[in-house]
């Protein structure tokens, strides 16, 4: 490990520095992969007294895992940033320059979630003294993955069990109970191939794509005017690609598009997926509609005490219509909750910072977290 940080500030910039890119897709650089990330929060943890280990999930992605000695017996609190950003691809500034100006840090990850997770270390830092008298085994992870499949988030989630779970993410400190299932739809026509001078000869797919998308759209926008959740209000679908033909002097015989689905806990538990994609189906007969991928429901009982003592310190109870892993906890039944200092709408962005008074703030939210678990 290298210097020891002195400030919330310096580890934010620290952790930016080190490149950690999911490879997924376009990473927009060769410097991909957690594991540098992991090899300096497990330096980091070590100083502070924890029991650390890297668990290997693909080659050179790993997650950190630690654990707070305590008495034994007690429940099992985690808390849970990932080390992964997003592509670093079209990015205004430097990605790994962690440069702090107006009072702000720069860099990938900075808000998203770097930034949350050293507002997290660093109340870990400062409290590490009164750790192993709390009411709780305090673990901490930083995992790999989330931005693509969350396959760390399960891979810990299958390896352990804990009474209770903070994830790291943007959130300005509300405490996010509650979000949205994503749920990716593929939607495909078939036509018939032949000469653009002759269209009458083919089948247009593109044309039928076209055409059902907009049935499709009229009746999802009907359909979930008819469905809201008191939190997250209604869900909604976004038609996000469009691919179709070959070459410009031919009719295409195949078109797609993939549409992205925001569905309420409530929808997902209950299997009224299945009513979504059936009014689709019907909105376009002669198309294929398929779905590729889905995400899980956090839906967390805002009652929970831990949750209290959330609130208790500052934070304040939200939903969100982004999805996140805490609901690979909750989906094993492990009450889970998101939150963080800085704000969402920064993460993914192409000059992404994170207000160096908010990395603040969040130390001092977790802090007084922390402190409210002291016996007595």
């Amino acid at each position: 490990m290298s210097a020891t940080p002195r400030s919330v500030e310096e580890l934010a910039q620290a952790l930016v520095r080190i490149p950690s890119v999911n490879p997924d897709g376009d990473p927009g650089t060769d410097r991909t992969g957690e594991q540098a990330c992991a090899e300096y929060l497990a330096g980091f943890l070590r100083e502070l007294g924890a029991e650390t280990a890297l668990h290997e999930v693909y080659p050179g992605r790993p997650n950190i895992v630690a654990r707070f000695p305590s008495a034994a017996g007690k429940p099992r609190l985690l808390f849970a940033p990932h080390t992964d950003t997003v592509s670093v691809a079209g990015m205004s500034i430097d990605p790994f320059g962690g440069e702090m100006r107006g009072g702000k840090l720069y860099g990938r990850g900075a808000s998203d979630t770097k930034g949350p997770m050293a507002s997290m270390l660093w109340a870990l830092h400062e409290c590490r003294g009164i750790l192993p008298e709390l009411t709780h085994e305090i673990w901490f992870a930083g995992l790999m993955g989330e931005e693509a499949g969350q396959d760390g988030a399960k891979a810990l989630a299958e390896r352990e069990r804990f009474a209770f779970v903070i994830v790291g993410e943007p959130t300005n400190l509300e405490v996010v109970f509650k979000h949205k299932v994503d749920v990716t739809a593929r939607i495909s026509a078939t036509g018939r191939a032949a000469h653009s001078s002759c269209p009458e000869r083919g089948e247009n797919a593109i044309t039928k794509l076209a055409a059902g998308l907009l049935a499709l759209a009229k009746a999802l926008t009907s359909h979930f005017e008819t469905v809201s959740d008191p939190v997250l209000g209604h869900p909604t679908f976004s038609i996000g690609t469009i691919r179709g033909g070959t070459k410009f002097n031919i009719v295409p015989d195949h078109a797609e598009a993939v549409i992205d689905l925001r569905l309420l806990p409530s929808q997902w538990k209950n299997g009224e997926a299945r009513d979504v994609f059936e009014v689709m189906r019907q909105a376009c007969p002669g198309l294929q509609v398929e779905q590729i991928m889905g995400s899980e429901a956090l839906d967390t009982d805002p009652d929970h005490p831990l949750i209290a003592q959330l609130t208790a310190a500052g934070g304040r109870l939200a939903g969100a219509a982004w999805f996140c892993d805490a609901a690979i906890f909750s989906a094993q039944g492990v009450p889970a909750v998101a939150v963080g200092p800085g704000s969402i709408a920064q993460a993914h962005t192409e000059d992404e910072f994170i207000e160096v008074a908010d990395l603040e703030h969040g130390v001092e939210f977790f802090k007084r977290f922390l402190h409210s678990l002291r016996v007595g």
